[in-house]
């Protein structure tokens, strides 16, 4: 499986992972069983997902039978209510308790965005909002948050940090006072959103990248949250690349990522396309299929918390 090296530690990140945002706690300790068991090493998980017990549930499950080995796995996230420097290494120890590990091989700060505190005892996940359905904003700076994951690096309790959903501005400035950089950056990433300066520049510092949305926000599509938007699994531009090169159309999508040398974390409850995913670097695209799925780039973002509140415009 071809692999991102994060330039510190030189530890492999496989370009193929799997993610485990909205797959639910019934299901999530078989699901993740089943991708380690198909042969994925990168899972994507995070403070707000409610499921991080289930999904060590399946790791420890797999690791028991024998299907991988513990060195062979790389997992995630930070939530943005735990950002003061107190709090970040509260919240790290109980999501490595939730998931039965011992350390995390990439802690990323989720959000440039800093909530108020919600103590776990009260209610875990925090998501967004405090108990009276209104976002709640903290006063604490990126350096602080930043520092306090440094700890974590010295403290063993996490060999690499990250940053997620970080434009140009706030990269820049934590490079200027990092002791540690970060080593991958996670952004919303597909043919209608390529970002491209943001990939030249953390290819330029040497920071790996990871994709989430690599099909679009299927849940906005489904729920009519953009009417006018073609799914890029039915896009014609898409399909007629995967009807040439015989694959499926969510393997052109992934290969479209991977084969640029940034890491996809697609999710699917199905088994059969739990392989076919994983099997998206078995191929190359040409040049010009590349760029014919690059050009659908329209600057469509799916995942922007400025839908949620106006003062979260991370974005703008």
């Amino acid at each position: 499986m071809s692999s991102a090296i994060l330039k510190r530690t030189g530890q492999k990140m496989p370009l193929v992972g799997f993610g485990l945002w909205k797959v639910t706690r019934s299901t999530c300790a078989d699901t993740v069983y089943n991708a380690i068991k198909a042969g994925y090493r990168l899972f994507d998980g995070a403070g707000d997902y409610g499921n991080e017990k289930e999904a060590g549930e399946g790791v420890r499950r797999a690791l028991k039978d024998g299907l991988v080995k513990r060195n062979e796995l790389c997992n995630h996230h930070l939530w943005n209510t735990y950002h003061a420097r107190e709090h970040v290494k509260k919240l790290a120890k109980l999501q490595l308790d939730l998931w039965g590990i011992e350390q995390f091989d990439l802690f990323l700060i989720h959000f440039p965005v800093s909530l108020e505190y919600v103590d776990p005892n009260h209610r875990y996940p925090p998501e967004w909002f405090g108990d009276d359905g209104k976002v709640h904003l903290g006063k604490i700076p990126m350096q602080e948050t930043w520092q306090a994951m440094e700890e974590l690096v010295d403290e063993g309790i996490a060999k690499n940090i990250g940053l997620s959903n970080c434009q140009g501005s706030i990269i820049l400035d934590v490079m200027r006072y990092a002791r540690y950089e970060p080593q991958v950056l996670q952004i919303e990433h597909h043919p209608y959103l390529t970002q491209q300066p943001l990939v030249d520049l953390a290819k330029l510092l040497n920071i790996a990248l990871t994709a989430y949305s690599s099909f679009g926000s299927q849940s906005y599509l489904e729920l009519g949250f953009k009417k006018d938007v073609t799914n890029l699994l039915e896009h014609n531009v898409v399909t007629s690349i995967a009807q040439a090169r015989k694959k499926t159309v969510a393997q052109v999508l992934l290969r479209w990522a991977t084969q640029r040398g940034i890491a996809v974390i697609p999710k699917t409850n199905n088994e059969g396309r739990l392989v076919e995913n994983l099997q998206c670097d078995t191929f190359d695209l040409s040049e010009s299929e590349i760029k014919k799925i690059s050009d659908l780039n329209n600057g469509l973002r799916f995942n922007n918390p400025f839908e949620i509140d106006p003062r979260l415009a991370i974005f703008a």
